[in-house]
């Protein structure tokens, strides 16, 4: 009994796998792939038109409404009760599916969803807080495999058994909401993290104190001490009272300590002119492939109308992720430099990007929409990977955490002002096919974008490679960046002074 307490709490395995079977149930969903003819099909009964332009873009909205907060909230909370709270929220999506009848269960459904997925941040990131960092690429690859085998798989289940067995689609959201439960259970049995990547505790604080730890930033501690010291002479409290008070998880120290850390982290991320530009393509193509991937079964059902065809969105979904997953491979064997090339990729590849989804907004072939669908997914994965390894292998973990959460958010933004003006009937309220034609637009301007900034950066290397190599350097400062663990320290020394 004492050895597996003892793997819970400090092996990398346990919660390795834990959280790789519940990527897995999560991202497990046979009904997704037919979410749109289930709400315009005869159990809902939503029209086309208010699906597109009222009922989509509340989660849109939502999501942007949710995201920064629950961010915070999943490193202060320390990340296993987030998971919690997804799996809770995928459970109640699915009971509203089955259940709930009429528009206003579905517009809540929206809120809801965008709280499933503002609080995605929590996968990856908790398994980071709880694993050493030797083991953050073997984890790293099982937990993508797990959601790629978990959504791959779903999406195969869900076209069988529509095709093959003529399954009814409320039989198939029955069957997600039973998967889904079973990953709520598991989430439960994530072990909990001793510590934030920006909040932390006293315990954690002592815990991440070496000896060769005996810096001190003097003007932090002495920023906290004042603070702390205005604070008890306003509340009449002994120094007793106030030293204690420091020493909790929502003490002044670990706050001042967690935003100062968050601000290095952020002037670290953004000082490099370089991580600036892929930051950029992150968060214009992050929100053009939103609109794409919200909108493709509207347009799908469109072009063929389910009620009367047959429809393989699932087989599309699952051919999706296998390509994707190709794609994303292949990067890794590829042996190109990306500081050179790189730009001029993003360019090239938003232009396949681009044609694909004039493709699916032009063309009247529902399988010729199905190969664009399949080409533009493909390619964006693609992109996504390149730009992933080129932020994370130029910054620290908690660098990249906050990173990963400003371009999301601005990509979000981005994707909110997409849809009030282009999608929602208070706006333009425009039809599917004008809204891919716009969508098609909007990737052909990146493209241009980046194939003006790709060629000359890959120019300038050619022709005179010295001096680029100087403006590089000139271009990006390096950050003295303040670690976790010196504000650890600090905390530590200060506490010892109270």
């Amino acid at each position: 009994m004492g050895s597996w307490a003892k793997l819970k709490s400090t092996g990398w395995v346990f919660p390795t796998a834990v959280l790789s079977l519940y990527g897995f149930f999560a991202n497990c969903r046979p009904a997704e792939p037919f979410l749109t003819p289930y709400l315009i099909g005869p159990y809902k009964n939503i029209s086309e038109e208010v699906v597109t332009n009222y009922l989509f873009p509340i989660w849109t909205y939502s999501y942007l409404a949710v995201l920064f907060p629950v961010f915070l909230l999943t490193d202060f909370l320390r990340y296993k009760p987030v998971i919690v709270v997804q799996g809770l929220f995928l459970v109640t999506n699915y009971v509203l599916l089955c259940f709930a009848p009429g528009l206003t269960a579905m517009t809540f459904l929206q809120f809801n969803y965008a709280v499933v997925t503002s609080t995605e941040v929590a996968y990856f990131s908790y398994i980071y807080s709880v694993i050493p960092p030797e083991r953050y690429q073997r984890a790293t690859g099982y937990l993508r495999s797990a959601m790629l085998t978990g959504s791959t798989l779903g999406a195969t289940i869900g076209q069988m058994l529509v095709s093959l067995a003529g399954l009814d689609y409320f039989y198939l959201n029955a069957i997600s909401l039973g998967i889904l439960s079973i990953a709520f259970l598991i989430s439960i049995w994530l072990p909990m993290p001793q510590q934030g990547m920006f909040f932390r505790g006293e315990k954690a604080a002592l815990g991440l104190r070496t000896k060769g730890q005996v810096e001190e930033e003097a003007s932090a501690v002495e920023e906290v001490q004042d603070a702390e010291e205005a604070v008890e002479d306003g509340a009449g409290s002994g120094r007793t009272q106030g030293a204690g008070s420091s020493t909790g998880w929502c003490s002044l120290h670990n706050v001042v300590y967690a935003s100062r850390l968050l601000w290095s982290s952020f002037r670290e991320s953004y000082s490099s002119r370089k991580l600036v530009y892929w930051s950029l393509w992150w968060a214009l193509a992050t929100a053009g492939y939103g609109q794409v991937f919200n909108y493709i079964q509207l347009m799908w059902d469109h072009i063929e109308p389910s009620s009367t065809s047959s429809v393989y969105n699932g087989g599309v979904e699952a051919i999706c992720a296998v390509v994707g997953a190709a794609a994303a491979f292949c990067v890794g064997h590829v042996k190109v430099t990306w500081d050179v090339w790189g730009e001029l990729s993003l360019g090239v590849f938003s232009a396949v990007g681009a044609g694909a989804v004039f493709l699916i907004g032009l063309t009247s072939n529902i399988w010729a929409s199905y190969a664009g669908y399949v080409i533009f997914k493909a390619s964006y994965m693609l992109l996504i990977t390149i730009t992933t390894f080129q932020i994370a292998s130029n910054l620290s973990m908690a660098c990249f955490a906050l990173t990963f959460g400003v371009n999301t958010f601005v990509a979000l933004l981005l994707q909110t002002i997409l849809t009030a003006i282009v999608v929602d009937e208070t706006a333009l309220g425009l039809d599917i096919i004008t809204q891919f034609i716009i969508y098609g637009s909007y990737y052909a301007a990146i493209s241009v974008l980046f194939l003006i900034r790709g060629m000359y950066t890959a120019c300038a290397h050619h022709c005179h490679p010295k001096q680029a190599m100087d403006q590089e350097q000139k271009e990006d400062p390096k950050v003295e960046m303040p670690s976790s663990d010196q504000f650890c320290s600090d905390h530590r020394q200060s506490s010892i002074r109270d």
